[in-house]
């Protein structure tokens, strides 16, 4: 087999030919004939005893020409990228195959190639600090989430619900005035609903604030317009009766409520250790911010076209990787059904998704090429620590580790690793930039959310493949 041509196409892609010799062409024409001369009848031989010679006689000397080609293809494909020292991506296709005259055979591939990847400055990036201090108020933020987790609820029967109180609803959601049309998911029974709290929608539970143990009255609302696309901007009118009203007594910050929820007799000791815990989590939350942003800053430096299909891989990734999320009981939830619960087009989701999709390709690009500029290797000692310490993260034996990924994609993450920390730890820390005396604060922009669901509470490779036959030029999928 010999590379006969290759050209270059647009948006990155390589067609190349190779042509197999007419002995390579005959031995796979006499492989398909083994494989396939028990499957023939042919009159006055026994089944699987005709000879090939007579068998091309009464079917066609192209009887076996399709099976030799299928043969052929892989190591045609393989040779094709050996001899080209073709770097590609993604699912190659076959765009055409033919046999001549002389009973050779001519393949054309079509492959994306991989990106030309300019390394920008990756090593000593200057990246501004991360504050670890840890405030007097966030301290007693903190205290007071114990505290209110540890009060007492007592019940409420002399005065009607107020803010702050928890109400035991029964409600239902009806379209019209008249309460006789309910709607989907507008319904619950014995819910206990924390008014002021935000968690239904707006003007729900400043309706229910005022009302009274046994109460039972009509609460008209609007739905938001980025709620459900059934409910969206709706009018709606929700029944609701009031079973019980609770309110919180909340514990004295003394040595008592120390000793009730730590193992510590004092309040001091106990405030001291609240103090140690969160400086602790800031320390490792600015560690990974600080890592987080010299990525990012490693990755602008880097000059590269983004390949289409590694992005519309990041994009498929990232949609399994939120359906797992939403899986119940360790069940994987199908993407489809995801796109259905959140009420959205699969193709807007992907479109919101690309952004960081495409971050993702310019990080595995950049990453890629740290590898391949700084040579890494690893010891046989380097990777069983890097096993051990996966062991331990993760809660599975090394050696189950070692016999499901296999070594080969162990020392790949290995120095995916080891590129990013050497990112990381070759980054400086310096200080933030003073801001004008004058300026203001960004606003932070609002994140996109997800829609709403009807109830009215809220919701909260470079790996070679086989070529895939094609009658055009579209890579696989």
């Amino acid at each position: 087999m010999i590379l006969k041509n290759s050209e270059k196409k647009e948006n990155n892609w390589l067609e190349f030919q190779v042509e197999s010799d007419n002995a390579e062409f005959e031995q796979a024409i006499r492989t398909a004939y083994q494989k396939n001369k028990g499957k023939i009848n042919i009159p006055g031989f026994r089944r699987g005893k005709a000879p090939l010679a007579v068998i091309e006689g009464m079917y066609g000397r192209e009887v076996f020409y399709q099976d030799a080609l299928d043969e052929l293809a892989q190591p045609a494909f393989d040779k094709g990228v050996e001899e080209g020292s073709i770097n590609f991506i993604g699912m190659p296709s076959i765009v055409s195959a033919d046999v001549s005259e002389e009973r050779t055979a001519v393949y054309t591939f079509s492959v994306e190639l991989y990106p030309e990847v300019e390394l920008g400055q990756y090593k000593g990036l200057e990246v501004e600090k991360v504050p670890t201090e840890v405030s007097e108020e966030e301290v007693d933020r903190e205290i007071e989430a114990v505290r209110k987790r540890n009060a007492r609820k007592l019940s409420v029967e002399d005065r009607p619900a107020e803010k702050g109180d928890t109400a035991n609803i029964d409600y239902e959601g009806f379209l019209d005035a008249e309460k006789t049309t309910p709607f989907e998911g507008g319904k619950g029974e014995n819910h206990a609903l924390e008014l002021g709290s935000g968690s239904f929608v707006p003007g729900f539970e400043d309706q229910v604030v005022g009302m009274s143990v046994g109460e039972e009255k009509d609460i008209s609302i609007t739905f938001p317009e980025d709620y459900t696309k059934d409910l969206a901007g709706k009018d709606v009118v929700f029944h609701v009766k009031v079973n019980g009203i609770t309110y919180p007594e909340l514990p004295d910050l003394d040595d008592d409520f120390a000793q009730d929820v730590s193992e510590f007799d004092t309040f001091e000791e106990y405030k001291a250790s609240i103090r140690k815990d969160l400086e602790e989590r800031r320390a490792e939350q600015a560690k990974s911010a600080f890592r987080n942003a010299a990525l990012e800053k490693a990755c602008e430096n880097l000059k590269a076209d983004l390949p289409e299909t590694m992005v519309r891989a990041h994009v498929e990734s990232i949609i399994r990787n939120f359906a797992n999320n939403y899986g119940i009981n360790g069940q994987n939830m199908k993407i489809e059904t995801l796109v259905s619960m959140l009420g959205i087009d699969e193709e807007a989701m992907k479109t919101a998704i690309r952004p960081n999709a495409e971050r993702e390709t310019k990080l595995e690009l950049l990453i890629n090429a740290i590898i391949d500029a700084e040579k890494f290797e690893a010891t046989d000692e380097e990777l069983d620590a890097y096993v051990e310490k996966i062991s331990g993260s993760i809660g599975a034996p090394a050696e189950q580790i070692r016999k499901y990924f296999g070594k080969d994609y162990i020392l790949s993450e290995f120095k995916k690793e080891k590129a990013m920390d050497l990112i990381a730890d070759s980054a400086v820390a310096v200080d933030p930039a003073p801001k004008a005396a004058a300026e203001e604060p960004a606003a932070e922009p609002e994140k996109e959310e997800p829609e709403k669901a009807a109830k009215p509470g809220k919701k909260e490779s470079k790996k070679a493949a086989k070529p895939e036959k094609k009658e055009t030029e579209e890579v696989a999928e």
